[in-house]
């Protein structure tokens, strides 16, 4: 339901009015009422049951997604004036009209709150800004011979799934330690499949090479169920029969057999030496520990799975300054757990106002009990404590960050002749070998570091682009991204225009970007080059400013080495998008183009015959001897590379 109702609200002197007040008249001026007035009118028709409402501003911004038991009440009590603090009264004084939803329950209407805010980024409520997904361990069971690799996403295959894991790095270590414990394979299947003889792995002890027939498909799912006891908290017991079969070894002189046991043991105790705490009456637990300073809120989160460790990550959200430690806590564990599984445990470092709510909720998404705590005493409070202290002195370190980096954007207005410090700096790299595969590369940089989330790609399209050539890189990648700029003058997707744009490279690179912005009628964004020093000596860099001698650094400023930082993240994501497209190219095969051959023909003509090469010049005859591929799809085959030949 929208309520919008046009009453222009006079003010005298709108401009010497505060910020809430000068937007309100201005909206009076277009014949949008806002604030209090508009709120009693929807509160007249409000459902009276549980639900979620929407505060949305004159622009159709959202400005608040919150949850009620009793929609009615919660926006009557917005109406009335009160013991509103500031943040609520800039609120409802931007709000022209509201949006509810009903829900059967109060549960359910939790639930949806989290999703709303999660996808709808309100300006006025808390916001979880990383949401990326955990990595987890995936033991596959869609083949004879399981495979352990790294996953992210929906845990929608057919297998063992461990985690979550704080980081990608903590999982690629751990599966390396594992292959050495427990020799399981990580190859992909149609590796697997195409072995004549065991890879490096087997040599360096880090697989059994099941591919081959080193070990049986009994002894290897022997390994397998190993591994699986060991992940799911029965580490004890593996190294009591390891120690055991090590010493029966030893005992008939199987020194090598034993050496091999060793060293599987130590690899057991690498990964656990690794996870730090591993408590022995917390088996699958999440700890949320806030602290809260200068305006700031740092959660850090512990995940633990079966008594191990599995890491902790640090999350920053942005929340209104006047909120308290404890609501900011309490939305943040709700979007938390909004695509995600929640475990059975739950400690939290404060009270929260709907922990009982909480905790229902999210049973309700898991099917299962979700108990939700904050403990006093005993191994779940120094675990809530340990996690405090990391939440302490991850927050102290991004202040001090904080602080650093604005004084250095300072500096970087200064030394760029910037009215303020930049809020987007935008860096332009390609890379390409000898101009095949080309690709260019744009990463930003805030206040707050990286915005990885709009870093972007470009293919080069140009047909007429020449190989190498640098300068015609640089100009169809800046027209792809200024063009619609251009045309709306205000954003694109979402993103403003960048207060400065460095192009890696010298006084070419800077003159063609120079003349994009102008053709595209944006010079007045401020460009400039970087160029790397004399024998591409790192300090030595010089900086181009279009009709300005060019600045040279001294070696240790603080403002040259946030250059560099910049330049070195957006050429290492112009390689890294080269090699991804390079690698691609590498493993397109001829066969790709014959029509009707999907990837189970393919692999059997391959295995078959052994390469792309060797099908084209095979007959139609010996086509059709190999499984799959039937008289007619022979033909075509033949046709195909005969045509082409």
């Amino acid at each position: 339901m929208r309520h919008k109702t046009p009453d222009p609200m006079p003010l005298e002197n709108p401009e010497s009015a505060g910020p809430s007040l000068l937007s309100r008249a201005r909206k009076a001026l277009r014949g949008e009422e806002t604030g209090a007035p508009v709120i009693a009118r929807c509160a007249k028709t409000a459902p009276a049951g549980p639900g979620v409402y929407r505060m949305i501003d004159a622009g159709g911004e959202v400005l608040y997604v919150g949850k009620a038991r009793h929609l009615k009440k919660r926006v009557q009590s917005y109406a009335r004036a009160g013991s509103h603090n500031n943040r609520i009264i800039r609120m409802i004084a931007d709000t022209a009209s509201m949006e509810f939803i009903t829900t059967a329950t109060e549960i359910e209407a939790l639930l949806l709150e989290a999703n709303l805010i999660k996808r709808l980024k309100p300006r006025f409520n808390v916001v979880l800004r990383d949401d990326k997904s955990f990595p987890f361990i995936l033991i596959t069971r869609d083949h004879p011979v399981p495979q352990i690799l790294k996953h992210r996403g929906a845990r929608s295959g057919k297998g063992d799934y461990f985690g979550p894991f704080a980081s990608a790095g903590a999982v690629g270590r751990t599966i390396n330690t594992l292959q050495r414990a427990f020799l399981l394979r990580a190859c992909s299947d149609a590796y697997y499949e195409s072995r004549l003889r065991p890879c490096l792995l087997f040599q360096i002890k880090r697989c059994s090479a099941p591919c081959t027939g080193e070990i049986s498909v009994e002894d290897y799912g022997a390994l397998v169920n190993e591994a699986l006891r060991f992940l799911t908290g029965q580490s004890d017991e593996v190294k009591r029969r390891l120690h055991g079969l090590m010493d029966e070894a030893s005992l008939n002189q199987g020194y090598e057999r034993a050496a091999s046991f060793r060293d599987r043991l130590t690899a057991l105790s690498h990964i656990q030496s690794r996870q730090g705490i591993n408590p022995h009456s917390v088996k699958e637990a999440d700890v949320f520990a806030a602290h809260q300073e200068a305006g700031q809120t740092c959660i850090q989160v512990f995940f633990f799975r079966s008594g191990n460790n599995w890491g902790n990550r640090a999350y920053f959200p942005r929340a209104d300054k006047s909120l308290p430690v404890e609501e900011v806590l309490e939305s943040f564990v709700a979007q938390f757990y909004d695509d995600r599984p929640p475990p059975r445990l739950i400690l939290l470092s404060h009270a929260i106002g709907d922990r009982r709510l909480l905790g229902e909720a999210l049973s309700l998404r898991a099917d299962r009990k979700v108990s939700v705590l904050i403990p006093q005493r005993g191994e779940k409070r120094d675990l809530v404590v340990h996690a405090l202290v990391n939440a302490r002195e991850a927050l102290a370190r991004r202040l001090a960050e904080s602080s650093s980096q604005r004084a250095i954007l300072a500096r970087v207005a200064e030394l760029f002749e910037l009215d303020d410090a930049p809020e987007r700096i935008e860096v332009y790299d390609n890379s390409h070998i000898s101009g095949s595969n080309p690709v260019g590369a744009m990463i930003v940089s805030g206040p707050d570091g990286f915005i990885k989330n709009q870093y972007r790609k470009f293919n080069m399209r140009s047909e007429d682009l020449a190989p190498g050539d640098d300068y015609a890189m640089m100009r169809e990648m800046l027209t792809r991204r200024f063009g619609r700029l251009a045309k709306e003058k205000d954003q694109v997707n979402g993103w403003a225009a960048p207060d400065l744009v460095l192009i890696d490279g010298g006084p070419g690179q800077l003159s063609a970007a120079c003349e994009v912005l102008a053709d595209l009628g944006l010079p007045e964004i401020r460009v400039a080059a970087v160029a790397k020093g004399p024998d591409r000596n790192a300090g030595r860099e010089r900086i181009y400013l279009k009709g300005k001698e060019p600045l040279l650094l001294e070696p240790r400023d603080p403002v040259l080495y946030h250059i560099q930082r910049l330049r070195d993240e957006a050429h290492r994501f112009a390689i890294g998008a080269h090699r991804a497209r390079r690698k691609k190219s590498i493993t397109v095969s001829p066969l790709d183009e014959v029509p009707g051959i999907g990837p189970l023909r393919k692999r059997a003509l391959l295995q078959h015959f052994g390469s792309a090469k060797a099908v084209s010049r095979a007959g139609v005859a010996d086509l059709a001897s190999v499984g799959g591929i039937s008289d007619q799809m022979a033909k075509a085959i033949y046709e195909h590379f005969h045509e082409r030949g």
